[in-house]
C-alpha cells in the first residue's frame, strides 16, 4: 500500500519551509547536533531532517517535539493567537439589523408628552 503525501497549497507550503528553516537555525544557533535533537525529541534523525525541510506529511507532533527540545514552546500558543480575519467575519454578523427593543418606557396613548 503506498503512503498518500501531503500536497498542500504554495502559500502554506512555502510557510511550513519557513518554519523547517527556522527550526535548522534554531537549533545550529544553540550548537546542537540533529542526532541529538532527535534522541531528545525521540524521533528519528530523518524525520527531523524532514522537520527542517518543512516537510507537510510530518505530524505536527513532531514539530511540537523539537520546538520543546530547542526551548521554542512559549511560541506555540502565538499560533493564530490573533486571528484578525476571523474577528472581522465574526464582527460583520453582529451588525445590528433591528432596532432593540424599548424597556421602561410607557408609550402614551393619549399623544401628551411625558
Amino acid at each position: 500500500m503506498m503512503k498518500k503525501s501531503a500536497i498542500l497549497l504554495p502559500k502554506a507550503q512555502k510557510a511550513v519551509t519557513i518554519l523547517g528553516e527556522n527550526i535548522r537555525l534554531a537549533r545550529l544557533r544553540r550548537k546542537y547536533s540533529s542526532q541529538q535533537v532527535a534522541e531528545r525529541a525521540n524521533i528519528s534523525r530523518p524525520t527531523l531532517l524532514s522537520v527542517e525541510k518543512g516537510n507537510p506529511s510530518v505530524s505536527i507532533g513532531a514539530y511540537v517535539k523539537v520546538l520543546f527540545v530547542l526551548g521554542l514552546e512559549k511560541d506555540i500558543p502565538d499560533v493564530a493567537k490573533d486571528d484578525e480575519l476571523g474577528r472581522r467575519l465574526q464582527d460583520a454578523k453582529l451588525a445590528i439589523k433591528q432596532r432593540a427593543p424599548k424597556t421602561g418606557f410607557k408609550k402614551n396613548t393619549d399623544g401628551s408628552k411625558g
